[in-house]
C-alpha cells in the first residue's frame, strides 16, 4: 500500500471542498501512449489505487510499462466506534488523495492498444469515480 514516508503534520483536514474544478496539473499524457483520465472528481484511497494497479498488472501479465501518476499524501483520521464526543481528533486510518476532473491517473506504454485498453477498463472498475481512456494524438 502506498503511503508517505514522513509527514510534517501527522493529521490534517480532509479538503472535501477541493473536489470541484478542473485539474490544471497532471492533465496531459507525459510518459505512455494510452492513459486513464478522471472525468469526475473525488477522493481516491491508497487501497483503491493499489487495487486498480494490481488489476492492470494482472491483465497485461507483466508486459509493457505502467506509470501511476497520483500518490495518496493526505492522512484521513477516524474515531473508534462508540466513542463519546470530544477527546480530540481520531487516529490516522488510511491515506488518500484528492482527484479533480481531468487528472491522469495511470499511463501505459509498450503494449498493443487493445491489451492496454482492456487493462485500463479493468482498473476503472476499481475506482470510485467516472473515468475515460485517452490516447496520445498522433502528429499529422
Amino acid at each position: 500500500m502506498l503511503e508517505p514516508q514522513k509527514l510534517k503534520h501527522r493529521k490534517q483536514h480532509r479538503r472535501r471542498g477541493a473536489f470541484g474544478g478542473i485539474a490544471t496539473r497532471g492533465h496531459r499524457l507525459a510518459f505512455g501512449t494510452i492513459a486513464l483520465k478522471a472525468i469526475s472528481g473525488g477522493e481516491l484511497t491508497a487501497r483503491q489505487l493499489e487495487a486498480a494497479r494490481r488489476a492492470m498488472t494482472h491483465s497485461v501479465a507483466r508486459g509493457g510499462k505502467i506509470w501511476v501518476r497520483v500518490f495518496p499524501h493526505n492522512p484521513v483520521t477516524r474515531k473508534a466506534a462508540e466513542v463519546p464526543m470530544g477527546s480530540g481528533k481520531g487516529s490516522v486510518e488510511y491515506f488518500a488523495t484528492i482527484i479533480k476532473r481531468g487528472t491522469i491517473l495511470f499511463e501505459m506504454g509498450g503494449l498493443p492498444e487493445e491489451a492496454a485498453r482492456e487493462a485500463l477498463r479493468l482498473a476503472s472498475h476499481k475506482l470510485p469515480f467516472k473515468t475515460r481512456i485517452i490516447t496520445r494524438a498522433l502528429p499529422s
